[in-house]
């Protein structure tokens, strides 16, 4: 069982979860983004992410229509390489679509940049086999 606690931008409070790793995230549509594959292979207890996050995620994935295969989302510093000021730190940033084809990732990347509900897209010369995005506050 995870402790989720999501930043809720309409309220500007902060709320607390208890899910399963098969449950869906908090804000989540759909059953489309179980907690497990949000927490991917970190092994914090909890996890924190933005309703704002998920609301990216909840359009991308009804754009997309379909499944959208998750490497992680939710990662701690010192769980792989990322630094303390990572988007995966603070529970806003997604890699995804490593099993996809390149012209999936392709595609899935051109509609996360063309949606606008991403704060940043990186290029396809930075990630070619994966798609990263996140929604860093500005």
């Amino acid at each position: 069982m995870a402790k989720i606690i999501v930043f809720n931008n309409d309220t500007n409070r902060m709320e607390t979860y208890y899910r399963g790793e098969n449950e869906a995230m908090p804000y989540n549509a759909n059953r489309s983004l179980t907690v497990g594959e949000f927490r991917g292979s970190s092994g914090s207890p909890t996890l924190w992410t933005t309703k704002r996050a998920m609301q990216s995620w909840n359009a991308t994935r009804y754009l997309y229509g379909a499944p959208i295969p998750v490497g992680f989302a939710f990662k701690r510093p010192w769980e792989g390489g990322h630094s303390n000021q990572s988007q995966h730190y603070a529970g806003v940033a997604f890699d995804v679509a490593q099993a996809l084809s390149n012209d999936e990732r392709n595609r899935l990347r051109n509609l996360a940049i063309e949606s606008g509900v991403w704060s940043y897209v990186e290029p396809a010369r930075l990630t070619p086999t994966w798609v990263h995005f996140d929604k860093r506050f500005r």
